[in-house]
Parts: structure tokens; C-alpha cells; sequence
């Protein structure tokens, strides 16, 4: 019998598979804002970092 419908039994599971990762990244994804200032950070410390060592 599995080997009958193991298309649509692969077929299924790949489709709650997609669904559940697409809720996980909604429920858990950061705010354009917290993104932006975390990447504004970064390069900036970055920068520091470079301008210190050229300084040395």
C-alpha cells in the first residue's frame, strides 16, 4: 500500500514542511528597524576597528 501512494505521501510532508518553516520565519522574524541598527553597528565597529589598526 505505501509503495502505491509514496508520491503523495512524499508530496504531503513536503508541504507541511514548507508551511512550517514559513510560520517559524514569520513568528520569529526581527523588525526592519532592529535589522537595520544591527547592521549599522556593525559596519560602524568595523570601521573602528580598521581605523585603529591603520593607525598602529
Amino acid at each position: 500500500m505505501l509503495a502505491k501512494y509514496w508520491k503523495k505521501i512524499g508530496f504531503f510532508i513536503l508541504i507541511v514542511a514548507c508551511i512550517f518553516n514559513i510560520m517559524n520565519k514569520l513568528v520569529h522574524k526581527l523588525s526592519l528597524k532592529d535589522e537595520l541598527e544591527a547592521s549599522a553597528t556593525y559596519i560602524y565597529e568595523k570601521n573602528q576597528e580598521e581605523n585603529t589598526n591603520s593607525v598602529k
